[in-house]
């Protein structure tokens, strides 16, 4: 075996984590324009010109995530399973919020008439809101800690409810979740339209991106100074398989533990920040493109200071800390790890390459006229 069981470990946290940052910049590009749709869109052709920028490609966009859970569930299946029943509600209210944008997209045309379109449009903007403002409270949560615990036989209980995640700070990172993925969605209109679509997702973008980060840095300052934060307290044997129970976690007041020790962890929230300004002045400037590949870069910032804070905690519990789980834990073997690193290592050069291929065969503005003039259209 060329690497050792922590390593694998490390790598595949990184791999996890990548996964769901692809998903968040590519996926982010749907769910932002399926909420901006019945409000940048005045006119039926407008909506259509909006729902056929993304749609051949948002299929294609949540094999990201299909991937990241499917990756979670094969490398640490306990945090798979106690994070699936702590969010049971929230991920199925997601999953039939994303039944609903397949039907939206083949039906929506189909007949032509007012009330039918509108009611689909509203379906997809559910299809985009709700999964945004979701995943957001659901990270929120977990700086907070969810109510959980393992009995002898490493069952995992959950002792929460469904309105108990609905706290201030979640709600917070909701909003801030929300208004992420609408820049990247109006950025990315910015892209593929022009004329008065190009300046309304324009001037979107710009009023999203001041709420974002405003909320950023709010949200940034409450989970440092504020909220209770988690701190491994005794030593873990690394190429360990372990058991979650087995360690001693204390509370302290705020999560600034990693940035007291590793004070280079702030260029993650500064590049965050920066690199949406940076992105909103291009924007505004009319350089879509490259404003894209900036607000990507906050996402990508934006999710990483997030795991920063949280390190090693990837699921903390606030009523039995010590049964928090940290990504040293409750891993599948060495053996796992390893072959599941040889099939990305081959696969995931293809899949990057076919989807920029993607991309790049389908670039372009998307205009109404033609829209309306092809029968293949959404």
């Amino acid at each position: 075996m060329l690497l050792d069981y922590a390593s694998l470990k490390l790598i595949w946290y990184g791999l996890i984590g990548a996964l769901f940052i692809g998903f968040a910049i590519t996926g982010g590009c749907d769910f932002g324009v399926g909420i901006l749709l019945p409000f940048i869109g005045r006119t039926d052709g407008e909506r259509r010109v909006l729902l056929n920028s993304i749609g051949p490609t948002w299929e294609g966009n949540q094999v990201w995530l299909i991937t990241a859970a499917a990756s979670l569930l094969a490398a640490w299946p306990l945090l798979y399973a106690v994070s699936f029943s702590s969010f049971y509600i929230p991920l199925l209210i997601v999953l039939l919020a994303l039944i609903v944008r397949p039907p939206g997209f083949d039906y929506r045309h189909k007949i032509p008439h007012s009330f039918w379109r509108e009611t689909w449009d509203w379906a997809l903007f559910s299809s985009g809101f709700l999964p945004s403002i979701l995943f957001g409270i659901a990270f929120g949560n977990l700086f907070l800690g969810l109510p959980f615990y393992f009995d002898d036989t490493l069952q995992s209980f959950y002792t929460g409810s469904f309105w108990s995640l609905f706290s201030p700070f979640p709600l917070l990172c909701g909003v801030m979740s929300v208004a992420v993925f609408a820049i990247q969605g109006a950025i990315f209109l910015q892209l593929k339209t022009e004329g008065a679509l190009n300046q309304r997702a324009k001037r979107a973008a710009s009023w999203f991106g001041m709420v974002f980060i405003v909320i950023f840095a709010l949200c940034l300052y409450i989970a440092l100074y504020k909220l209770l934060g988690f701190q491994l307290i005794s030593d873990l044997s690394l190429a360990e398989v372990l058991n979650p129970m087995q360690k001693e976690v204390g509370q302290t007041v705020g999560w600034s533990h990693n940035y007291l020790h590793y004070p280079l962890g702030y260029s993650l929230p500064l590049s965050a920040v920066l690199s949406m300004i940076v992105g909103l002045g291009l924007s505004m400037g009319g350089y879509p493109a490259i404003a894209l590949i900036f607000s990507s870069l906050s996402i990508a910032s934006s999710l990483m200071t997030m795991a920063f804070t949280l390190y090693p905690f990837i699921f903390p519990s606030s009523s039995h800390p010590n049964h928090s789980l940290t990504l040293w834990e409750g891993t599948s073997t060495a053996l796992t790890l390893s072959w599941m690193l040889v099939a990305v290592i081959v696969f995931l050069p293809v899949v990057l390459a076919y989807t920029i291929w993607v991309y790049h065969v389908l670039r372009g503005k998307v205009r109404v006229d033609t829209v309306l003039a092809s029968k293949d259209s959404y």
